[in-house]
């Protein structure tokens, strides 16, 4: 547990006014009193962090933060009563930022990045889409426009029939016969 050293003087230090010879000035928390603080409070704080937080080390880093930073404002703490509060709010802070730094860190670990196929997958598919291809020769004129209008142009039946200009039976048959035939092709051996 690292202890905070504390300097020769014993006495409060005065900070100087900006009047000369004004006696209106107010001594900040000393050295020593912030030393007596931690070596008196810290487990209670590390107990506050850990109510916040949830690992050891954590709630460790956080106190011995809240500790840094106050020994930097010790002059701002006027009040050396205050030195206590003025830490628990500065651990409850700290740990309010580790908290959003972490689900931060969950909002980013959480969007998986995309697979890469391997070439092997690349080479599987590149043969299925020359074997379809092959297939889709094979069809008849009609057969072929309807399936690549309908499943490739994703367009309804009623536009593919007005693209060709042919009835919506003559559609749904070219369509259903165009698949049949695209099914024997694909599982007939190469």
């Amino acid at each position: 547990m690292p202890v905070i050293a504390p300097m020769p003087a014993a006495r409060p230090t005065r900070i100087p006014s900006q009047r000369d010879g004004a006696d209106d000035s107010v001594a900040g928390t000393t050295v020593d009193h912030l030393t007596e603080t931690y070596r008196a409070h810290y487990r209670s704080l590390l107990g506050l962090a850990a109510l916040l937080l949830d690992d050891t080390a954590s709630c460790e880093d956080v106190v011995q933060e809240a500790f840094i930073r106050v020994h930097s404002a010790r002059k701002r703490v006027r009040d050396p009563e205050k030195t206590l509060a003025y830490l628990r709010q500065t651990v409850v802070n700290l740990s309010r930022s580790a908290l959003r730094r972490r689900i931060l860190g969950l909002k980013l670990l959480s969007k998986p990045m995309p697979d890469m196929a391997s070439a092997e997958e690349g080479a599987y598919d590149q043969l299925e889409r020359d074997s379809l291809i092959k297939a889709m020769k094979g069809l008849q004129r009609r057969q072929r426009e309807v399936l690549v209008l309908r499943y490739f142009a994703d367009m309804t039946e009623a536009q593919v029939a007005e693209t060709l200009g042919v009835s919506l039976g003559s559609v749904k048959a070219y369509g259903s016969r165009g698949i049949a035939a695209l099914r024997v092709a694909m599982e007939a051996p190469a």
